[in-house]
């Protein structure tokens, strides 16, 4: 979870401080909008990677129970 978080505020402070240095800002508002991209782009990183792990765990906990299905009712004559 730690390097997700630590990959989504480097890519946020990253996209954040290139688009304002292609806007031509000064320096101080790049690294403004930077740090307030890093903030953004880790919880963005974190809440992401929270709702792929919770649809990986459901999905095979079903696999698992219909797994367990068929080997139960077709393990009955």
């Amino acid at each position: 979870m730690r390097f997700i978080f630590l990959c989504g505020g480097a890519l946020g402070f990253a996209a954040a401080a290139l688009t304002g240095w292609l806007a031509d800002r000064s320096a101080d508002r790049i690294l403004l909008d930077a740090a307030l991209g890093c903030l953004i782009g880790a919880l963005l990183f974190r809440w992401l990677w929270s709702v792929l792990v919770d649809g990986v765990r459901d999905t095979l906990l079903a696999r698992q129970k219909a797994a367990t299905a068929a080997a139960a009712s077709g393990s009955q004559p």
